[in-house]
């Protein structure tokens, strides 16, 4: 049948964590964690930021852990509000070792480790410079997309030579190139937080998984009628969803490589794909001019957000999926309230098509890019424009805020990436570089290092 994926291997399953070892889910709004493990099953210890009152100053809140008990998961908190720069790790967790039986001798060195990092984000400089590190030339066609893993160790470059291309990022170096789509690889996602899968999807008409480490695939999973345009995996990663210009979106199973469910109901293409971080919902968007909110298990249309003019460009849920926004070609940029679906705002101010539109981790800001060259920033609670991002000389197609949400990376086909101040709008540096027109851009986690990817088929590396 042609919905029936084919099997390569059977990618490993994450498995249940240790007795009194905390889960690490480092998805969480401002978390930053290291795995532990054989395998990268993903469990270890969790930090927790927060960002108080919509300052763009962090404050780093804890750890938080979160553990099995009697089969019911449960979290725990310890206060780090102390925490500085100069503080003795070892002995901080020392002490808190003392009361908290959670943290067994087999996981202090990570704690530690967690901890030292929290003390390198308190020490660092806010107007960090980025500086040109390398270009990696090795797609023979431009590229199509770049994205990071969670930790920022290791990025992806999809391109139209029909590969999927896995890089170091410290170093800069190609470690393995993943091959065997017959057409540009268009859509590609990590599984993050966990990042030891890889999702690609093409002109094919397939999606493929793949494994980080070795390039093995796992699956590839037939079924769609036309091309596959964007992937996304859960937070548990258990699913990967795909949209294409078929005017569908499905699910598929990561471990048995089966389609659960499609979702059917868009009239034209579905171009944006985003799940909810309990993984219960996802949203598409499509340049039928609507988004439509579906249940993940039952695959049952549960709101269609009906009232832009034109196609959609991007859908994105805030990190406790209480709200959704969408950008359009028509201009506009709309807020609604994603339990009821109803229309909460409508964001204008732009002279043409908005291309982007992202919230910023703690949900309190969101960013719209423009064909008019210019972005913009709202607050999210008043729905004001707070700042007007203006310098590029052409349509910026990228926008995204780093974890601390108090820059701004934009891309645009001037050539040229620029680093903003989300409050204020300052352009703080143009990263020039490219012969053609930039249309992908990321921070990695930690926000000290910025990729770039052009049509003239060349990636760049920013530290």
């Amino acid at each position: 049948m042609s919905d029936t994926p084919s099997h390569e291997a059977a990618p490993p399953a994450p498995s249940a964590p240790p007795p009194g070892l905390a889960q690490a889910l480092f998805g969480r709004c401002h978390g930053i964690g290291l795995a532990s493990g054989a395998g990268g099953a993903g469990w270890g210890i969790m930090l927790l930021l927060t960002i108080p009152d919509k300052s763009s100053v962090l404050f780093f809140e804890g750890i938080m852990l979160e553990y099995v008990q009697d089969g019911e998961p449960k979290t725990k908190s310890i206060d780090l509000l102390n925490l500085r720069p100069d503080t003795d790790a070892i002995a901080l967790v020392e002490e808190i070792q003392r009361g908290e039986p959670l943290i067994t001798a087999s996981c202090k060195e990570h704690v530690i480790h967690l901890v030292r990092r929290l003390q390198e984000k308190l020490g660092e400089n806010e107007d960090h410079k980025f500086h040109f590190f390398k270009v990696l030339r090795a797609h023979i066609l431009p590229l199509t997309n770049v994205a990071f893993n969670k930790s920022g160790s290791c990025f992806i470059t999809g391109s139209y030579d029909r590969t999927c291309k896995v890089w170091d990022t410290e170093s800069g170096e190609e470690l393995r190139t993943l091959e065997g789509h017959k057409n540009v690889v268009y859509a590609i996602a990590f599984n993050n937080p966990y990042g030891d899968k890889i999702a690609t999807g093409s002109f094919d008409k397939t999606c493929k998984l793949w494994s980080t480490e070795t390039g093995e695939c796992y699956h590839t999973f037939r079924g769609h009628s036309a091309e596959v345009v964007c992937v996304s995996f859960n937070l548990q990663s258990t699913l990967v969803a795909t949209g294409s210009m078929d005017t569908t979106a499905k699910l598929w199973d990561i471990e048995k490589g089966e389609e659960v469910v499609t979702l059917s109901g868009h009239s034209a293409e579905i171009i944006s794909l985003s799940f909810n971080t309990t993984g219960d919902k996802i949203i598409t968007g499509s340049f039928d001019h609507t988004v439509a909110v579906w249940d993940v298990g039952t695959g049952r249309m549960l709101h269609n957000l009906v009232g832009h003019q034109g196609e959609i460009s991007n859908a994105q849920f805030n990190w406790d999926c209480s709200l959704i926004v969408t950008g359009s070609m028509d201009k506009t940029c709309m807020l609604w309230n994603a339990m009821t679906g109803t229309h909460i705002a409508t964001l204008t101010g732009h002279s043409e098509e908005i291309l982007d539109v992202c919230f910023d981790y703690a949900g309190q800001r969101i960013a719209t890019c423009s064909v008019d060259g210019s972005a913009r920033v709202y607050d999210a609670e008043t729905q004001k424009c707070i700042a007007k991002l203006e310098g590029h000389s052409s349509e910026i197609s990228k926008i995204c805020f780093n974890s601390k949400g108090n820059r701004i990376l934009t891309a645009s086909s001037d050539k040229t990436a620029r680093l903003w101040d989300a409050a204020t709008g300052q352009c703080l540096q143009v990263l020039g570089g490219h012969t053609d027109e930039i249309f992908s851009c990321a921070f990695n986690y930690t926000g000290n290092i910025i990729i770039t990817g052009s049509k003239d088929n060349t990636c760049r590396i920013w530290h």
